[in-house]
């Protein structure tokens, strides 16, 4: 009966953040009611099933029993961020409740790795590691193993391994393309993957596991029947980062679509008068940014890297402002995909605890594309227009743009993907009762 309750009452919690966001993006951008429902109506219209496909034509999916190793390597082979899991005990259900769990994506795993690596590292400055005969310099993706040793020094060193991988893999797919970012096993070995087989955790550990503890991918899907509005929705007011499109009576899933594939979409509307329209307005005649700066999660030059990362795992989030000074002047950007260089560099992985976030992003600057060219702070003022912020986003494959004012360009406020496709869409009541067949909280229960 507790746990009940306490998952009724995190249900609630999320909607209610949900509504609470949606309420004042739609009280504070001030599009005319006309124009609201013009566009809403359009976006009605338009189905789903017109909306350009994945690369290749097929979503990739991953069995709920694979092996977080296994998981990685896919995600990485296959050049994508994220993937549905399926329930290979209900397979041929054509019931998406029953056939699909969730959605395991570079986050998850990145985030449940860093969590084994930072309990490992304690056994690392122990004299567990001094018994083992490890070296602060021997820290590195397959070194501990090379060297024979076993329990949380070996799973320090493969937790530095399974980041390195996914993290590797992963950048190619949040840019677009495959040419900055080398596959895993190129980066990491031939014998990775056949490491980590063998090892704990990675060896007994599933990615239903992963779900269980990282529940903010839910897999929430549309029909190929339904409109781009109710996608629209589900990426901006719902939080969801990708919506799966489905065709009633058949098993598989026919698209995917992400929060940056549809800012990618609104770029491309350029010359369309209600397009046009609205880009053309200065951010601040649409609300934006919708947090204030006190809102905004920052983290200090100064400040330990390790910081940063658990800054973005607690607020569910992924990248941050670097700011400097009480005024907090922006002077860089740290996100989840930069755990690539901090993993794939031993030496730099083997002091990670006491690494600052300036001698990280230096570090970062002047290592060169061989470990993936590193994304500096986007920003914008406050006078901007939307057009210039859709194409920042789009243009940079970004997935915020920071608002900076003043000289000094302090941190006045972000704007991401979901506040960004939030301009655009407002919801009609009762919508998703109406035209999905299920509650908000049902989706969010799953």
């Amino acid at each position: 009966m507790a746990g009940s309750e306490s998952l009724d009452k995190e249900i609630s919690s999320a909607v209610s953040s949900c509504e609470a966001y949606f309420e004042k993006v739609q009280s504070r951008k001030n599009l005319p009611k006309s124009l609201q429902e013009t566009l809403n109506s359009a976006f009605a219209g338009i189905p789903v099933s017109s909306f350009p496909r994945v690369p290749g034509g097929r979503v990739i999916e991953i069995p709920a029993q694979t092996s977080v190793s296994e998981a990685v390597k896919i995600l990485s082979d296959s050049k994508i961020l994220s993937a549905p899991v399926i329930n290979k005990d209900h397979e041929s259900s054509l019931d998406w409740r029953e056939r699909y769990l969730g959605i395991i994506d570079y986050s998850s795993i990145i985030l449940w790795v860093l969590e084994s690596a930072e309990l490992a590292a304690i056994a690392l400055s122990a004299t567990s590691a001094t018994a083992a005969g490890v070296g602060a310099g021997a820290v590195g993706a397959l070194g501990v193993v090379a060297l024979g040793a076993t329990g949380p020094v070996a799973a320090a060193g493969l937790a530095a391994a399974a980041v390195g991988a996914a993290v590797a893999g992963g950048v190619a797919a949040d840019r677009g393309i495959g040419k900055y970012a080398p596959t895993a096993v190129d980066r990491l070995g031939k014998d990775f993957y056949q490491v980590i087989l063998r090892e704990e955790p990675f060896k007994s550990t599933t990615v239903r596991t992963i779900l269980k503890s990282f529940r903010y991918a839910p897999f929430v899907p549309v029909s190929t029947e339904s409109s781009m509005l109710s996608v629209l929705l589900l990426l901006s007011k719902y939080r969801l980062r990708n919506v799966p499109v489905i065709k009633p009576g058949e098993p598989d899933i026919k698209n995917y679509i992400t929060q940056s594939a549809v800012v990618y979409g609104l770029e491309d509307c350029k010359g369309r008068d209600w397009f046009d329209h609205i880009s053309a307005l200065p951010i601040s005649d649409l609300g934006l940014p919708f947090m204030s700066p006190k809102e905004v999660i920052s983290i200090d030059s100064d400040e330990h890297i390790l910081e940063a990362f658990k800054r973005m795992r607690d607020n569910n989030i992924g990248g941050l402002p670097v700011v400097e000074g009480t005024n907090k002047k922006i002077v860089g950007n740290i996100s989840m995909r930069d755990i690539r260089y901090l993993l794939l560099q031993p030496q730099v992985f083997s002091n990670f605890r006491h690494l600052t976030v300036r001698n990280f992003t230096t570090k970062i600057a002047t290592a060169g594309e061989e470990y993936g060219l590193a994304i500096p702070a986007i920003t914008c003022r406050p006078d901007s227009t939307l057009g210039s912020v859709i194409n920042s986003l789009a243009s940079r494959s970004v997935h915020r743009v920071y608002v900076g004012e003043g000289d000094e360009n302090e941190l006045y406020g972000v704007i991401t993907l979901r506040d960004v496709i939030s301009c655009f869409v407002s919801e009609p009541p009762n919508y998703f009762e109406n035209y999905l067949g299920f509650s908000v909280k049902e989706m969010l229960n799953r």
